[in-house]
């Protein structure tokens, strides 16, 4: 048997087959997604999903939520809102193979169609007309039922058939997900977050906000509402998020945190609204610009280079080995105080996550060569040993340079460094270290300008 989304040109035997065998007919509203189960080239069985609903308070008990998540993450909630067993599908068992085989591919296909995950999947039945066995026997959980209301052109009216409520988790942590006070990288549009914020130390001992105190507050004391540490701290959970992009993005993730979130950062309580107040983005502007920049890099890099060689930022290692890139990069709208000049940025960079562990602004009258001792200084003061073992650092043709590569080694690192045209000398030597041949490069001769 197998079961897959409909074609367009399904869509009206679809419908027809709703309105013949099931008491609901063929009404489904939200994200819909429409499905068929095939047995013998004949469908079998038919079932619609959608948005979950507004209001349950059976299913927001289960997944312990609270009113603010379950507005912002309701859509990663799916609602069984039809499920049809076909005359030609009357068999026993039938059922809990069509529903194994939706849950196991429905996130994908949300993520495919509409560009999220779902991670739960709730459904309602009426105890006047069947009993749920179905569902039962797919591992569903009977976590309640309705209070007998109904929803229709926006208001609510009591119909009083109160409903059985059932909640599937697709993921077995579903519920602490959906219950987390940061977005897990699961309820991400584009999957673009480098960590789960709600597994990294933001609160307490060796939190980031903490750490953060060290950098100077230029501001006078008088009529300070916002911690610079706090906003800071702010910034670095959005660039973890992927949310960063900009002024305007932090700001946009600081006013969509959570209570609890906003708790954990340190964010300022409000003694008159009984509420923590997030810094906006006009205060996380003047924040980052008034601070010392590198500073600021140093702390957060060494944080993450932490959390990274912790295990609590999976990386993409050899053995015990960390990897990482060092690369510049030019900030697409910043400016130098000169005209036309734009700010250039030397970054240290774990392989496999995109997490920068160190970086350093490109002074105008120089090049990028100039900071790798600066960078890897840093990256060895935030290191428990003080130095760079157990750490291999990879880089592009123009960061070869012996003195830099000396360095890296007597402090106990290592390097994968590409050689061209550049260092002349050094490619010949290497050249003669490692020829050529049909053993290494194949068939194909050896190229005159990659040796």
């Amino acid at each position: 048997m197998t079961v897959r989304p409909i074609w367009p040109a399904e869509a009206a035997r679809f419908s027809a087959e709703l309105d013949a065998h099931h008491w609901l007919g063929r009404r489904l509203t939200g994200q819909v997604l429409r499905y068929a189960a095939e047995l013998d080239g004949q469908w079998v069985a038919v079932a619609g999903f959608g948005s979950a609903a507004l209001s349950c308070a059976a299913r927001d008990k289960f997944l312990g939520w609270s009113r603010e998540q379950q507005h912002s993450r309701l859509i990663h909630v799916a609602n069984n809102q039809r499920l049809c067993v076909l005359p030609a599908g009357r068999q026993p068992n039938l059922v809990s193979a069509v529903l194994a085989r939706l849950l196991r591919r429905l996130s994908d296909d949300y993520l495919a169609v509409y560009g999220h995950r779902v991670l739960a999947v709730e459904t309602f039945t009426d105890p006047a007309r069947h009993t749920g066995a179905c569902y039962a026997a797919a591992n569903f959980r009977q976590v309640g039922s309705t209070l007998g209301y109904g929803r229709s052109a926006g208001s609510y009216h009591h119909h009083g058939s109160p409903k059985r409520v059932w909640v599937y988790p697709l993921r077995r942590d579903a519920a602490s997900i959906l219950a987390a006070p940061f977005d897990h990288p699961l309820l991400m549009r584009q999957e673009a977050s480098l960590a789960d914020l709600n597994a990294l130390p933001l609160a307490g001992h060796g939190s980031l906000p903490g750490l953060l105190e060290q950098l100077a507050d230029p501001r006078a004391r008088r009529g300070i509402r916002h911690k610079i540490s706090v906003t800071l701290a702010i910034v670095v959970a959005a660039g973890l998020s992927g949310c960063a992009r900009s002024f305007r993005s932090a700001g946009d993730f600081a006013a969509d945190l959570p209570q609890d979130a906003l708790g954990r950062l340190g964010a300022r309580w409000h003694p008159v609204k009984k509420r923590y107040i997030a810094p906006d983005e006009a205060t996380i502007r003047r924040h980052v610009e008034m601070i010392d920049a590198d500073h600021a890099d140093r702390l957060a890099g060494g944080w993450l280079l932490g959390l990274v060689r912790a295990g609590r930022i999976t990386a993409e290692q050899a053995g015990n080995v960390l990897m990482i890139a060092l690369d510049g990069k030019v900030l697409r709208g910043a400016w130098e105080e000169l005209p036309d000049v734009k700010v250039k940025l030397f970054s240290a960079l774990v392989h496999g996550e995109g997490v920068i562990v160190g970086q350093r602004k490109v002074p105008q009258e120089t090049t990028e060569v100039t900071q790798v001792l600066p960078l890897i200084d840093d990256i060895a003061a935030s290191s428990p040993a003080g130095d760079l073992s157990g750490m291999v650092f990879t880089a592009d043709a123009l960061r070869v340079h012996r003195d830099n590569l000396t360095q890296i080694v007597e402090r106990g690192g290592d390097y994968l460094i590409t050689v061209k045209g550049n260092q002349p000398a050094l490619r010949r030597q290497l050249s003669a270290l490692f020829p050529a041949g049909p053993a290494s490069r194949g068939d194909f001769p050896p190229s005159p300008h990659h040796p």
